[in-house]
């Protein structure tokens, strides 16, 4: 990777004169996203660590960048007959946003199994949207099939210089922002974000690295430029960069350009959702987190640097984003169920939650079991749902009841 030599003859489909014009073009119809220093986060991770707030572009993500750099760019006659993209996430959104703006007709083709938030949202921002198989695949076979028919301008999520050149617009604008940084952390879906980004990053007059990142469940790009063959697929938290096939555009970018890829669980993409929800005060979805996630993951690695990362989009479901942070209380220990075996005997939940009252724990639910439970007929199993204030406020009140001869155990999270 980053291997391409100076002297190279062969020329890559991106330059950094292409970014600057995109920004040009584009540049009074995005929000310039702050570049902002987190202190909270340095002295977590032992970097100096800069966030760009891409989730606060006006439909929550950067991908407005490249669609708008795209559209400003079709002549008057396939302006007037429109575009079509297959898409069930950010870009399809930022193109149905500018492109209602500029007066320029968009179909979006989802899959039918696409959420009704993401259809609403979308048709909200003045496109029309075609529901057509089952799969991403089989929407994408479908808008080919109506670009061919009806005339309209294909769009790419990220397989197009044009758009790589907007998105490669984040990075002009981090690095005049936060000039110390000397290294990049980017998501890697299909590729469009990191190649823009690294293309204005190696042109710059001092090293800077760039480490692109891939949800484990999803490491297409990984396995292209590494040569590995790792499993793709699953229910992966970062959906936005959850890609089988990367683009082979931005791959040639990526193998001449980015110094490195790394890959992150959906342990770390959930504890950097839920991070930056508390540290920044700031929602971003799982693709979002994704540069968090790999400098959590990796932090000997990055210590002493000056880390930029992208928050790179903020549309996540609420109830998702619910289960994120509960899941994560549980795991710091704020939030437990224990199971403890009692005698079926008046007055033995009342001695119980005497002791948690003792150790200044709140009980939120409590959960009998009487009837499907190996114990002798006149066992009871009680779950007690507690809120604590740390881990080790959990462990004192374990302590407590097994002081007082209870049995109890945490029921853990995967």
């Amino acid at each position: 990777m980053a291997t391409q030599a100076a002297s190279d003859p062969t020329p890559l489909p991106l330059a950094l004169a292409d970014v600057q014009m995109a920004a040009e073009r584009i540049g009074g119809s995005i929000v310039r996203t702050p570049t902002l220093h987190s202190k909270t986060l340095s002295d977590l991770t032992g970097a100096t660590v800069y966030l760009k707030f891409e989730n606060l572009q006006f439909t929550a993500a950067y991908k407005e960048r490249g669609a708008l750099n795209t559209l400003l760019q079709l002549d008057d006659a396939a302006r007037a007959k429109g575009v079509i993209a297959a898409s069930a996430g950010n870009h399809a959104q930022g193109l149905a946003y500018h492109g209602n703006r500029l007066g320029i007709p968009v179909t979006i083709v989802m899959p039918k199994p696409t959420p009704t938030v993401k259809v609403t949202q979308t048709e909200g921002h003045g496109a029309s949207v075609i529901l057509e198989g089952e799969t991403f695949d089989e929407a994408y076979a479908h808008a080919r099939q109506l670009e061919a028919s009806n005339g309209y301008t294909f769009v790419h999520p990220f397989d197009d210089p044009r758009i790589m050149a907007g998105q490669g617009t984040v990075a002009l604008e981090m690095l005049a922002d936060a000039p110390d940084i000397d290294t990049l952390i980017v998501p890697i879906g299909g590729g469009g974000l990191v190649s823009g980004m690294a293309t204005v990053a190696k042109a710059a007059d001092r090293a800077i690295e760039v480490v692109g990142v891939e949800a484990e469940l999803f490491p297409s790009m990984y396995n292209r430029v590494k040569g590995t063959d790792l499993a793709i697929g699953g229910d992966t938290l970062a959906e936005g960069i959850a890609v089988k096939e990367p683009g082979t555009i931005t791959a040639q970018v990526i193998e001449a350009l980015v110094d490195d890829i790394v890959l992150v669980s959906e342990r770390k993409l959930e504890e950097s959702v839920s991070l930056l929800l508390q540290i920044e005060k700031t929602v971003v979805e799982g693709a979002g987190a994704a540069g968090l996630a790999a400098l959590l993951s990796n932090q000997e690695r990055f210590a002493g640097r000056t880390i930029g990362i992208v928050l790179c989009g903020g549309n996540i479901d609420t109830r998702l984003l619910a289960n994120v942070l509960l899941r994560d209380l549980a795991r710091s220990g704020r939030l437990a169920r224990l199971r403890i075996r009692l005698q079926d005997r008046p007055g033995a939940l009342f001695h119980v939650s005497r002791i948690f009252h003792e150790q200044g724990v709140n009980i939120i639910e409590v959960y009998h079991q009487r009837v499907f439970t190996s114990l002798p007929a006149k066992g009871l199993i009680t779950d007690i749902e507690c809120e604590t204030r740390d881990g080790a406020h959990l462990d004192r009140l374990m302590a407590a009841l097994r002081a007082a001869g209870y049995s109890v155990s945490m029921v853990e999270l995967d």
